[in-house]
């Protein structure tokens, strides 16, 4: 997918010219609505407002923790494989974009709309923001907050999130991890696996088992937050 055809020259200029860039797509929102007609009925050339609304994100989001890196615009520059004829243009909107996180949700809608019925691409961005975040090696409060919102408005479950997370941000306080159950695991599966550790960690089953007392102790406390995890995967499915 190249989404670099219809930035350069006179449409750029055109977009750009409107001002700050958050402004620009209201300005132009019938434009815009045209490229996303062309780009549901030919993937391969999203169009304009995709280019635009992608660069913004990124922008967005390096600016999430805070400050903006030169490690998170390069790393943006990687993801996405900015064409050096093109490095300008991007860099122009880039640094438009990136004056505050306001208003990244419409980026974000814009790019689901454009995609919409198409999750795979979706997840491809997914993928793509979080290794801007991970240009500093911290996924900071700021940019996990940004990046669960742009999930949700992906369409993309909490759980669906989380197992894109942890293929770029490991965590070992994810209750998937801690229940050792997929992310796509169904309901069945998640109380079949919950009852068996609770029964192999209860405390009950350690004493008969004839384990140490500090074993027990600990088993305790692993019991708990097997029980955190579950109840926070049952809240979130909302099954009981």
């Amino acid at each position: 997918m190249s989404i670099w055809g219809k930035l350069g020259g006179a449409a750029a200029g055109f977009f750009l010219g409107g001002g700050p860039i958050g402004a620009l797509i209201g300005a132009y929102a019938g434009h815009l609505l045209i490229d996303q007609d062309v780009a549901a009925s030919n993937p391969d050339e999203p169009g304009l407002a995709f280019t635009i609304a992608i660069i913004a994100l990124g922008a967005k989001l390096a600016k999430a923790d805070g400050v903006v890196t030169r490690d998170e615009e390069e790393a943006f520059s990687r993801v996405f494989r900015v064409p050096p004829s093109e490095a300008a243009n991007v860099q122009r909107i880039f640094n438009l974009a990136r004056k505050d996180t306001a208003g990244y949700e419409t980026y974000a809608a814009q790019i689901a709309r454009i995609f919409r019925g198409n999750p795979a691409v979706l997840e491809d961005i997914m993928d793509g923001l979080f290794e801007i975040a991970k240009a500093d090696g911290v996924l900071h409060p700021g940019e996990q907050a940004f990046l669960e919102r742009v999930a949700d408005i992906f369409g993309f479950a909490p759980n669906v999130f989380r197992r894109i997370r942890a293929s770029h941000f490991p965590d070992r306080s994810d209750p998937y991890v801690i229940l050792g159950v997929s992310y796509e695991a169904n309901e069945d599966e998640v109380k079949r696996t919950y009852r068996l550790l609770v029964k192999e960690n209860h405390p009950d089953s350690l004493i008969a088992r004839g384990v140490p007392e500090e074993f027990i102790r600990l088993a305790t406390d692993k019991l708990a937050a097997i029980n955190t995890a579950y109840e926070k995967i049952r809240d979130e499915r909302d099954f009981r």
